[in-house]
């Protein structure tokens, strides 16, 4: 009897164990590092501001999966600036919709660069950063994919951080002839999150945000509805949670179930080794 207990008792905390595993597999599967795992506009994507600045300083702010357009003359200098959060993979997309061929005196090559806040230039981890147009090309298209930003890093470091992140885009090769000529540019932020795959121990005082102080961003924010420049919609992540807690309590509970399935299978007969005298 009680060796068909035991062996109840087994085959439960197996199969217990095992749909654990099951679960925190599929729970913890992380996002494919290949182009086509980064996030793509959604189709209710608003439009954003029809300008762009000419330097850091006056950077466009935009938000992420909000288009930005701009009309401008070839040989400026654009910039736009959006936030990119702790466990997100932000993914830029440029394009620059080009004069008449017949205006044009040759090919021309366009280049997107990516700087976090403290004017850092964040390497591209894939994409189209820099690209030449034919001098019969209609546009160009370019883009840029980030490496995950991260809650925290060393000081000699140049790993992304939380923060504002600027845009950066200009032609690089040009006939000198074809300096002014008009363009149309539209621009994109987008991010996919890669959950608790890429969390490390320790958070930013305050993410990188160039301009006001704390003290100021919250007397503006108190007396306006809209975001600030450079802040999240929905406010930057407070650090402390991750999917890394479902991780720790999933090994808790699992390793508990470990235990009792190893003293189900461990433990002695019915009867104790050492039998007093006369029983």
């Amino acid at each position: 009897m009680r060796t068909t207990r035991r062996n109840t008792l087994g085959r439960a905390c197996a199969g217990v164990l095992l749909a654990g595993v099951a679960l925190l597999t599929s729970g913890g599967t992380a996002v494919a590092d290949d182009p086509s795992a980064s996030a793509s506009p959604a189709d209710g994507d608003s439009a954003g501001p029809t300008e762009a600045g000419t330097t850091f300083r006056t950077a466009t702010a935009i938000q992420q999966n909000t288009k930005a357009t701009a009309d401008a003359s070839t040989g400026d200098y654009l910039y736009w600036a959006f936030p990119a959060d702790a466990g997100q993979r932000a993914t830029v997309r440029a394009k620059v919709s080009l004069p008449e061929s017949a205006t044009r005196h040759g090919a021309s090559t366009w280049q997107v660069d990516v700087y976090d806040g403290l004017r850092r230039r964040q390497a591209c981890m894939y994409g189209h950063q820099t690209r030449k147009a034919a001098p019969d090309a209609s546009a160009v298209e370019l883009s840029c994919v980030l490496r995950t930003v991260r809650a925290w890093s060393e000081p000699w470091a140049s790993d992304p951080l939380p923060g504002t992140y600027y845009i950066r885009l200009t032609v690089v090769g040009l006939a000198e002839e074809d300096l002014g000529l008009p363009v149309h540019v539209e621009t994109e932020a987008t991010s996919a999150d890669q959950g608790g795959a890429h969390d490390v121990d320790g958070t930013l005082a305050k993410p990188l945000v160039p301009g006001a102080s704390s003290a100021e961003q919250a007397s503006t924010a108190s007396e306006s509805d809209t975001p600030l420049a450079g802040d999240p919609e929905d406010g930057w992540s407070s650090g402390w949670w991750t999917d890394r807690w479902l991780w720790t309590a999933g090994g808790a509970v699992l390793a508990a179930l470990a235990a009792v399935f190893g003293y189900t299978l461990t433990r002695g007969g019915g009867r104790p080794s050492r039998v007093p005298p006369g029983v």
